[in-house]
């Protein structure tokens, strides 16, 4: 089978590298693959499918001959290129928030909005972690019982914020344990044994920018704008997974053993729920996987029509590089994207 030619913008960075890997786990159609990141990284040398490959520099002649090009490079770098990699006929699947609330670039989850990619024009937005795994969680509920209101609090993992916050953990986990003194610098303030109720810049309206960006963007996927929602979004000192405490309001009832029934049979999920075994889904165990784990199901005391939840997924697999490889493979699998010269 003839396959595509990939570039990859970011490369060296911690979603970068990850699509290295999920392009090789999941047998990607592949004719080539250009490896792209800053000044910065020229030259450095990486490997995909044992083939070592030297990285390049991002400029825009780098998308000429290229068929699909995955951008993790932060949103300043993807308001620059993406629309010259569009424009030389590559598809951009683009995984900062740069474009996401772009009423013209479709923002998709695979398991729930793949027919919004054929309305791309050249540029497709990759959704924000925390609200990939949240909407893949409820969208197989809400098409049964249709969502009122979600209230979700986060607890996300340094590795959100990059390679270098996961060093500083590192370090600051190493320096409290010795007694010494710590001096933050990837946050405001220590994260070592620590929560930071504060991800990203604060808003006029007093949430954070993160806690925002669930509230649009799942209005968005999930084609619900009178949808009611609340975030609360936190950093803590973990190095992979994302967890989330979910309360949801139904139109109606629904009980949890209904809820597990539908769950049980929905794309891309896994439940892992059973209280009277200490079994639920943890960060340290879905680390590395593709599903988002659901568990501690409930009824919500506080509302008849309400379901509590407890929602974990790797947040730079599902949450960000396989989620935007699932994009690229529903495209070669309706035919939505043309083969390589």
């Amino acid at each position: 089978m003839k396959g595509y030619r990939i570039a990859i913008v970011g490369a060296t960075g911690i979603v970068g590298q990850q699509f290295v890997r999920v392009l090789e786990q999941r047998n990607f159609p592949i004719d080539s693959i250009a490896l792209l990141a800053s000044d910065r990284s020229v030259g450095k040398k990486l490997f995909f499918l044992h083939k070592e490959i030297v990285v390049e520099e991002t400029t825009p002649e780098s998308f000429k001959n290229i068929d699909i090009a995955l951008f993790s490079a932060g949103s300043e770098v993807s308001r620059y290129f993406t629309p010259i990699a569009a424009q030389s006929g590559a598809v951009v699947i683009d995984n900062s928030s740069a474009f996401r609330m772009d009423p013209k670039v479709p923002l998709v989850v695979p398991e729930i909005n793949p027919e919004d990619i054929q309305k791309h024009r050249g540029i497709i937005a990759n959704p924000n972690c925390s609200t990939i795994q949240m909407v893949v969680a409820l969208y197989p509920l809400h098409k049964v019982n249709k969502i009122k209101r979600i209230i979700v609090t986060t607890f996300q993992s340094v590795s959100g914020t990059g390679t270098a916050a996961i060093d500083e953990l590192t370090l600051q986990s190493k320096q409290v344990l010795d007694g010494q003194s710590v001096v933050p610098h990837v946050y405001p303030h220590q994260i070592a044994f620590n929560v930071l109720p504060e991800i990203d810049v604060f808003l006029d309206n007093s949430y954070t920018k993160e806690e925002w960006k669930m509230v649009e963007e799942t209005r968005k996927i999930m084609h619900a704008n009178d949808l009611a929602i609340s975030a609360t979004c936190a950093r803590v000192p973990i190095f992979i997974g994302h967890s989330e405490a979910i309360s949801v309001e139904f139109s109606k009832a629904m009980s949890p053993e209904e809820a597990r029934r539908i769950l049980a049979k929905g794309r891309g999920v896994k439940l892992i729920d059973d209280p009277t075994i200490s079994l639920y889904p943890q960060p340290w165990s879905v680390a590395g996987t593709d599903e988002v784990f659901i568990g501690r199901i409930r009824r919500d005391s506080s509302h008849e029509n309400g379901l509590v939840m407890w929602v974990v997924a790797d947040n730079i697999r599902k949450g960000a590089a396989l989620n935007a490889i699932q994009i690229a493979e529903v495209m070669v699998k309706e035919g939505w994207l043309r083969f390589g010269g």
